[in-house]
C-alpha cells in the first residue's frame, strides 16, 4: 500500500510532458489555430497542444496572473505591447502572423441593412453588439471607428457590450441584437447564420501578432510552433479561414 501511494506521489507531482505546449489565443482564432495545431500535432509526434481561447485582453490578465501559457497569439499589437511592457513575453519571437478586417454584420433575416456607420444611429437600429473596448481589440477597433465617424455617443447607448467577438457574432446569429461588428473571419465562420452588412475601414488595419510567454517551459517547442504558424503550411490554413497574409 505503501509503495503504491508513493507511486502515485510521484505521478502528481511530476512536471507535464516536455512536449506539451500551451497556446493562448484571440477568439477569433478559434477554428484557424484548431487546425493548425492539429497540423502540428501530426508534424510532431508525441507533441499535444493546448488551446485556451479568449479576448486578448483577458487572455493578458490570465498571464499575467501567472497562468502557465506558452505562447500568445492576440488580435491586436496593443495588447501584445502591453505584455512586452510588462515583462511577459520574449520580444525577440514577437511576430506578425496574419491580417483580418472589420465588419458590421445582421441576422440572416434583416431585411434593410445598414451601409454606413451613420445608418447604426437610426430608430429601427436598437442594439448593437461591440466586443467591450476596455480588453476586446474588436471593441476597440469599433469604437474607434465610431468615435472617427462621429456617431460613437449615439450607438454607445445602444451598445450591447460583449465578452469576446464570438458572442457578439452569437447575439447577431441569434437575432438578438441588430447588428454587431465583428471579424471577416468570423462572419465567414458563420456564413450561413449572419449577414455580412459592410466593412468597416480601420485606420492601420487589423494585426495578429503571436509570441512566447518568458515564463514557457518549453521555450524549444513553443519557437517551433510559432515558426509553424508563419510557415506556408500555417499561412494556408489561415488564408482558408479568411485571414490576409502579414
Amino acid at each position: 500500500m505503501n509503495k503504491l501511494w508513493a507511486l502515485l506521489l510521484l505521478a502528481v507531482t511530476l512536471p507535464a510532458s516536455a512536449a506539451d505546449l500551451t497556446v493562448s489565443a484571440a477568439s477569433s482564432l478559434t477554428e484557424s489555430f484548431r487546425e493548425i495545431s492539429s497540423a502540428y500535432e501530426t508534424a510532431n509526434p508525441g507533441t499535444k497542444v493546448d488551446l485556451n481561447f479568449a479576448a486578448s485582453g483577458t487572455l493578458l490578465q490570465q498571464i499575467a496572473r501567472g497562468a502557465p501559457v506558452d505562447v500568445l497569439a492576440s488580435a491586436d499589437q496593443t495588447t501584445m505591447a502591453q505584455a512586452n511592457t510588462e515583462g511577459l513575453i520574449d520580444p525577440a519571437t514577437q511576430h506578425v502572423f496574419a491580417q483580418n478586417s472589420l465588419w458590421v454584420v445582421v441576422p440572416p433575416q434583416a431585411s434593410n441593412k445598414p451601409t454606413t456607420l451613420a445608418a447604426l444611429t437610426k430608430a429601427d437600429v436598437k442594439r448593437v453588439a461591440i466586443g467591450n473596448p476596455d480588453s476586446v481589440p474588436v471593441g476597440r477597433y469599433a469604437r474607434g471607428a465610431l468615435q472617427q465617424a462621429g456617431v460613437w455617443p449615439v450607438v454607445q447607448a445602444k451598445m450591447i457590450s460583449t465578452q469576446n467577438v464570438r458572442q457578439s457574432l452569437d447575439y447577431v446569429a441569434r437575432g438578438e441584437v441588430d447588428a454587431g461588428f465583428v471579424y471577416a473571419t468570423d462572419a465567414q465562420a458563420m456564413s450561413e447564420r449572419v449577414q455580412r452588412a459592410f466593412q468597416v475601414p480601420v485606420a492601420g488595419g487589423i494585426a495578429y501578432p503571436l509570441a512566447m510567454v518568458k515564463t514557457s517551459r518549453n521555450a524549444a517547442e513553443a519557437k517551433r510552433f510559432i515558426a509553424f504558424v508563419r510557415s506556408a503550411q500555417g499561412q494556408a490554413i489561415l488564408h482558408r479561414h479568411g485571414f490576409g497574409s502579414p
